[in-house]
């Protein structure tokens, strides 16, 4: 190491080679940072925990990527419930519970600075750590737009992932201009995605909405992989369809039409699948989708959605859901 009165500097002789190692090749390395961007309600929060899934109990990755042993997980959500919501899903994806953690911020909020991220990876020894959605974890003085502070916060979570080669994925909700290069319709300051190692995308398919795709709009490290497909179903839920060929810029652009209205529509129906849920939870994670309540209400009763109230709160349903027990229907609120 070289010194002088201002800085040190050294000669790329004295550096030792690292090879870069894959959750998944080429779409999530370990110990770096990755996106997963798409629309609210494209299916990105039930992707990545199926991805989980798979990881706890040590089986191949939907496109046949082995996984050479069960790994743990950490999964952090600002959105979904973690006893009614969270957990469900993981069971129903086949996770091993036992693999997976949290960590409980009731009464102290997580955010993308916080001490206790690395402190629950070092303790848990987990190989992969989501934040579901960024913008459930930004502190009170963060603004996703101005590129210095998204870039400090976002360098303490790289760091940590490197120190513990730990590979780190941020689930977010994209803007909704049109028109703009897949980055640029992501998550704030373009600083947020040139941090990021690889970028993932989830859009639905044109034809036939219950079919998603993930594909890559920046990957850094390795040559862009194949769009893997999956299918979100009432009757058949989640499940795998393997490699596709598709046409990522109509893709894309479909997408970008979309407005709040309908994501409002796709989000609560997706939610209400099959279930009833406290109406003050739907309408949390929707505003957290800077979704405006006049939009909520009239995504609410273009459905039909019927509200009832059991055990002192409100709950929502769809209309062709089964009748709920030992609740009082009331589409008023």
């Amino acid at each position: 190491m070289e010194k002088n009165d201002d800085f040190q500097y050294e000669y790329f002789s004295s550096v030792t080679q690292h090879k870069i190692e894959w959750l998944w090749y080429p779409y999530i390395p370990y110990g770096k940072l990755t996106i997963l961007q798409g629309d609210p309600g494209e299916g990105k929060s039930t992707f990545i925990l199926n991805i989980a899934a798979l990881l706890t109990r040590g089986k191949n990755m939907p496109d046949g990527f082995r996984v050479p042993a069960p790994q743990r997980v950490v999964y952090q959500t600002a959105e979904d419930n973690i006893a009614d919501t969270v957990k469900p899903r993981l069971i129903e994806a086949g996770a091993d519970c036992d693999m997976i953690a949290y960590i409980v911020d009731d009464d102290i909020p997580l955010t993308l600075e916080d001490s206790r991220i690395e402190t629950v990876i070092e303790q848990t020894g987990a190989r992969l750590f989501i934040l579901d959605p960024l913008q459930g974890y930004l502190s009170q003085d963060s603004d996703m737009v101005n590129a210095g502070r998204m870039r400090s916060q976002l360098k303490r979570l790289v760091d940590v992932a490197a120190k513990y080669n730990c590979a780190v994925v941020i689930v977010g909700h994209m803007n909704k201009a049109s028109g703009e290069k897949n980055l640029y319709r992501g998550l704030g300051s373009i600083d947020i995605a040139a941090i990021a190692r690889s970028v993932l995308m989830i859009s639905r398919d044109k034809e036939n909405p219950s079919v998603r795709y993930m594909f890559p709009v920046k990957s850094s490290l390795a040559p862009e992989g194949a769009a893997v497909a999956f299918s979100l179903t009432e009757h058949l839920g989640f499940c795998w369809l393997g490699k596709r060929e598709i046409d990522k810029a109509a893709l894309i652009n479909y997408s970008a039409m979309d407005n709040k209205k309908s994501i409002a529509l796709r989000t609560i129906s997706d939610i209400l699948d099959g279930h009833a849920m406290m109406g003050s939870s739907i309408v949390r994670k929707l505003k957290l989708m800077d979704i405006s309540e006049r939009t909520i209400n009239n995504a609410k009763k273009e459905l039909g959605i019927v509200s009832f109230r059991k055990d002192g709160a409100w709950y929502w349903r769809l209309p062709d859901s089964d009748r709920p027990k030992n609740g009082r229907i009331d589409n008023g609120k």
